[in-house]
């Protein structure tokens, strides 16, 4: 994930997680929680029957726990082509070229490539290809 986020989505029965657990059972699934969270991973337990009676909460759940992870807040003093493009490449998660940016922000090739231009050099893009010319970029990834 962006960012070197890391998060867990585990969904629990009744029976293995409640009713029939035994307690040593029970001890090892809250350990196996505490490190999760020690090593900073974010938690999302879901229980089976919600997905079988309400799956659209759920799904609105996951939805919203990804969001956490896909939604940045952007440096002040960007303009809004250069916060833009930090949120089109934090969506991604890939490398992108600057036609693709230039499509999702609707400007010209040569004026999106100035944008990527100015994020490599406030170190917020990286170029993933290219020496003489750049061909990619990715989203830097201490960002």
């Amino acid at each position: 994930m962006p960012g070197g986020a890391k998060g867990c989505i585990e969904i629990h029965d009744y029976r293995s997680h409640a009713r029939d657990v035994e307690v040593e059972r029970f001890k090892d699934l809250c350990m196996k929680q505490s490190m999760l969270v020690l090593d900073d991973w974010s938690f999302l337990p879901i229980a089976y029957l919600s997905i079988r009676d309400d799956p659209g909460m759920c799904k609105q759940l996951v939805l919203s726990f990804v969001g956490k992870f896909l939604s940045i807040d952007v440096t002040s003093g960007l303009n809004w082509a250069e916060k833009e493009t930090l949120r089109f490449a934090r969506r991604l998660m890939r490398v992108f070229e600057a036609r693709e940016l230039a499509a999702h922000l609707a400007l010209s090739e040569n004026r999106t490539r100035v944008i990527l231009r100015s994020l490599v050099a406030k170190n917020l893009l990286t170029v993933a290809s290219g020496s003489m010319r750049y061909r990619t970029y990715r989203l830097n990834k201490n960002f």
